[in-house]
């Protein structure tokens, strides 16, 4: 049996989010509130989540829901290995 991602937190605390203000014609909301929890009010919202250097769009879904905005905003760079120049060997 898998574990539901809101039986993670007690049932008397709630899901932990940040009040945002209301989206104005559509318009997207910029938080820093990585840790806030999607709630089911939040689908189709667009959010740009801080990532510690620049804010990144992301769309809400339904799939979404009980997740937190900061797992679709990643923090890190991913590496790639750099193409090295061999054409005077």
């Amino acid at each position: 049996m898998h574990v539901t991602r809101i039986a993670l937190r007690s049932v008397w605390k709630g899901p932990f989010f940040v009040p945002l203000p209301a989206a104005v014609d559509g318009s997207a909301v910029e938080t820093m509130a990585r840790s806030s929890t999607i709630l089911p009010n939040h689908v189709g919202r667009k959010f740009l989540v801080h990532n510690g250097k620049e804010y990144l769009p992301v769309l809400i879904s339904e799939q979404m829901v009980n997740h937190k905005l900061g797992e679709f905003a990643p923090t890190r760079k991913p590496f790639t290995f750099k193409k090295s120049d061999k054409k005077g060997r």
